[in-house]
Parts: C-alpha cells; structure tokens; sequence
C-alpha cells in the first residue's frame, strides 16, 4: 500500500464548511472546519478504492486564492 499526500482548501458556504481536495475533484462538508476535513478524508478514501492506480493528479505546488469580479445579467 502506497502513501500520499493530498491537499485540500477549506472554505464556509452557509451554515456549513466544505473541504475541496487540489489534487482530485473530490470534496465533502460538515457543521465545523474538522467535521469537512474528516468527512473529505472518507470521502478520498471511498474514491480511491476503486479508482485505477494513475488517477492521482500531480503534486499541487503553492496554490493561491484569487477573486473574480463577473457582471451577468
């Protein structure tokens, strides 16, 4: 069994936390930061059993935030 290490961003939508993985389009939320965190981790556990092997997206490096300002009808 292999190790890796994925990361994640964590953000509040309403009244709950949703946790995103980078390296995966995999997410989850909670009630609190830990509870998102926890349930992303079962989550990526639950995905990558029956994912094939070279799914795993490439080391996600210094990621930074950034805002867009849209105008829509």
């Amino acid at each position: 069994m292999s190790e890796a290490i994925y990361q994640s961003v964590v953000y509040k939508e309403g009244q709950y936390y949703v946790a995103q993985c980078l390296n995966i389009d995999v997410s989850s939320f909670g009630k609190s930061e830990k509870e998102a965190i926890s349930n992303l981790q079962e989550a990526l556990e639950l995905y990558l059993e029956d994912a094939p092997r070279n799914v795993t997206s490439s080391k996600v490096e210094r990621p930074t935030l950034h805002s867009l300002r849209l105008q829509h009808a």
